[in-house]
């Protein structure tokens, strides 16, 4: 089965039905029929942070969405450890004159290590260091 890998972008854009990219990110959901979605700890922690000031109604849209995504057997939620953090921590080090932030590195030598190409995401960062982002300007 081939493997994704969701980054905050996607994440955001399929539960806040007022981001631009809430249709592309439905629609792009409904083609992931034979794909196994990656995503880790990190990613999940920056869709809460990002989300956090939008009332409480959204919040409890993000708590249900972050509960469902690690109850989905057809989502792999990698888990934070120190060792991710750590190499998370080199990547960010070693590209200081870059604007990745840390869990984009996270992000990064986690889909390196899972040999997956392809992101959903908008960022382009992930295009800077080799990978395929799947959300295009249209």
């Amino acid at each position: 089965m081939k493997l994704v890998f969701a980054d905050t972008f996607y994440w955001v854009a399929l539960i806040n039905p007022r981001d631009n990219w809430h249709k592309k990110a439905i629609e792009m959901t409904r083609s992931l029929e034979l794909v196994q979605i990656v995503t880790t700890d990190e990613v999940l922690t920056e869709v809460l942070n990002f989300l956090c000031t939008y009332g409480n109604r959204m919040r409890q849209r993000n708590v249900q969405l972050i509960k469902d995504i690690i109850a989905n057997p057809n989502i792999q939620v990698m888990q934070q450890t120190r060792e991710s953090f750590l190499q998370g921590l080199e990547l960010y080090e070693s590209r200081l004159d870059k604007e990745y932030s840390l869990t984009d590195c996270i992000s990064m030598q986690t889909m390196k290590q899972l040999g997956i190409i392809d992101v959903l995401t908008h960022d382009r960062h992930f295009v800077q260091e080799g990978f395929r982002i799947l959300f295009q300007d249209t």
